[in-house]
């Protein structure tokens, strides 16, 4: 505990010291670090400009952001990579309200983090008396996120603190909000009583497990099963169990597929991975088994011809908050409990366990193998302009060689192109929009993944998405980050090749022609490289991930060669009226 801090506006620094008291300042520092959080996503200003100096000088991790969604972007994933909240700092009103769209994304994700903004004071906030960047916060905030409380005392910061961590990270975790009134950093107490009020956050995360008899049902409909099938969701990656799933899945024998942010909790390369074979196995499988995942829109809600006769099937769905049971179609094993809890206790009841029928697995296997030597030949052209089966064919090398390289990746083609051609071979290893499909997560969701874990990242971005989050290469470069951006540059959103029908401007979806991306990142002291075929895309991200250096590649894509919305097309209305002249 500092004892050292400064003092209220009526009392003198040395005053306070000599007193041995302490302030808010201190008290959030110490409260936070006292549930081993270090690291903090900020962007200074009025009124927290102190608490991020302070913080650092305290030893904690401060990584000054350019703007407030990518701080938050930052905290959302650094909450996924440790089951800790992460912590975004921001100023009030402005600054909280575009943090707020990294808090709902971390919410729909359940994803641990928690947002710390400064704010008016309640007295002048509730007569609206109209104080600098005046706004009532906690009102905001609450629809958007898990819990928000605000803090007014400062014996009262240690419950806050506590409270946000076990609401962040219990349950279904998520996004929860923690207001701060500029006045509430300088209040004064004693040391020892400060000390006193501070809680460390005993289990906020408490295995739940199944009822017995709802464990027995769910393992009696997948031992009937004909065709079983298996879908990992990133729950099942931020759970952390690893050893545990992969035991059950190959214990199962079945056939499984995993959603983006669950790729490598089995190498894609497993002989059970039906990634290929997603078509097949979605249509025809008789029992499908959830770990971690939803029945969303991302799974076109279990239903559809993507799931070929859905009343036939069966689900059985593990999820730790029973409402998400039968949201789309009827759960017929629901399994309420926490992943690791649920799946050990079924491994226990699992001896003897049948094998898959070989006409299932002899079938969906095939069709993988089929669907791979199709592919196979596109991964290895070498065209100029690239296009994203060529360019993403590299990446695919290089990431076999470093298996403990982090990719990030947003975009549309960019995204949905590289989901299905880049494996990954351990958890954890990629990092994406999520169920929320958020634009302009790439920059933030980088540089905490660098931040957490030590590791190199590449992050592959389109041009469009690129635009939200790119002035963060700064911060990049200024941490020292080993970071690569590749950007896949086809001069526009989808393609670069819509037009003005009256021909006064650009299109709507295009952007300047290959933009020379790759000046940014040497203007801030970075390497800059631009790539035209997929050997120079290979040569240099292979020289970034080696230097470590903060890189930016600019990789001029055709801009013919992608496809409107990626795949999620069928997402845009389509106007059926012909204006006539």
């Amino acid at each position: 505990m500092t004892s050292s801090a400064a003092a209220s506006v009526e009392q003198r620094p040395e005053e306070a010291e000599s007193q041995n008291l302490t302030d808010g300042f201190h008290l959030i520092i110490d409260a936070l670090k006292m549930n081993g959080i270090e690291n903090i996503y900020h962007v200074p200003g009025i009124p927290v400009t102190d608490l991020g100096r302070m913080m650092q000088a305290e030893g904690m991790r401060v990584i000054s952001f350019r703007h407030e969604s990518n701080a938050g972007n930052a905290a959302a994933i650094a909450g996924y990579l440790t089951r800790k909240p992460g912590i975004c700092l921001t100023v009030s009103a402005p600054g909280f309200l575009n943090g707020l769209v990294s808090l709902a994304h971390a919410t729909t994700n359940c994803w641990p983090m928690i947002l710390i903004s400064g704010s008016s004071e309640r007295e002048i906030v509730d007569l609206q008396k109209g104080d600098y960047e005046e706004m009532d916060q906690l009102a905001v905030a609450k629809p958007l996120c898990k819990a928000a409380y605000r803090i007014l005392h400062a014996e009262d910061i240690g419950v806050g603190v506590a409270r946000a961590i076990r609401a962040a990270v219990s349950g279904r975790p998520g996004g929860v909000y923690l207001d701060v009134p500029a006045s509430l950093l300088s209040q004064v107490m004693g040391a020892a009583e400060g000390l006193k009020s501070l809680i460390k956050v005993v289990d906020p995360a408490p295995a739940h497990f199944p009822a017995p008899a709802a464990i027995d049902r769910a393992l009696s409909l997948l031992k009937a099963a004909k065709k079983p099938l298996i879908i990992l969701g990133k729950g099942a990656s931020y759970a952390q169990c690893d050893d545990l799933v992969r035991a059950f899945v190959e214990k199962t024998g079945a056939p499984y597929i995993a959603m983006s942010m669950a790729k490598g909790l089995l190498p894609d390369d497993h002989e059970q991975y039906a990634g290929a074979a997603r078509s097949l196995v979605l249509k025809e499988a008789d029992c499908v088994m959830l770990i971690g995942a939803r029945l969303n829109w991302l799974l076109s809600h279990g239903k559809g011809k993507q799931w070929g006769e859905p009343h036939t099937k069966k689900f059985i769905h593990i999820d730790i908050d029973p409402k998400e049971m039968d949201s789309n179609q009827p759960i017929d094993a629901p399994l309420v409990g926490d992943i690791e809890s649920t799946l050990g206790t079924m491994l226990e009841k699992m001896d003897d366990w049948p094998v898959p029928p070989a006409e299932w697995t002899g079938a969906v296997y095939t069709k993988r193998a089929q669907n791979v030597e199709r592919m196979a030949p596109k991964l290895v052209n070498n065209n100029v302009p690239m296009d994203y089966h060529g360019a993403l064919g590299r990446l695919k090398r290089i990431f076999a060689d470093h298996p403990d390289a982090i990719l990030v990746n947003e975009g549309a083609n960019a995204l949905d192109f590289a989901r299905s051609v880049i494996d990954m071979s351990k958890p954890r290893k990629r990092l994406d929009v999520g169920t929320w499909g958020v634009m302009g997560i790439g920059m933030g969701t980088a540089i905490a993944a660098a931040v957490e874990t030590g590791h190199p990242v590449v992050c592959v971005e389109g041009d469009s998405a690129f635009g939200f989050s790119g002035m963060e290469v700064e911060t990049i470069c200024r941490y020292g980050l080993p970071v690569c951006v590749v950007i896949f540059n086809n001069s526009g959103i989808y393609r670069g090749t819509d037009t003005d029908p009256t021909g006064r401007d650009p299109g709507t979806t295009v952007f300047v022609k290959e933009a020379q991306y790759d000046m940014m990142m040497r203007a801030f002291g970075g390497e800059g490289v631009t790539a035209r075929s997929p050997d120079d895309l290979e040569r240099a991200v292979r020289d970034a991930i080696a230097s470590g250096k903060p890189t930016l590649v600019n990789a001029i894509i055709d801009p013919q060669a992608g496809t409107e919305s990626g795949r999620i097309g069928n997402l845009n209305p389509q106007s059926v009226v012909s204006k006539k002249k």
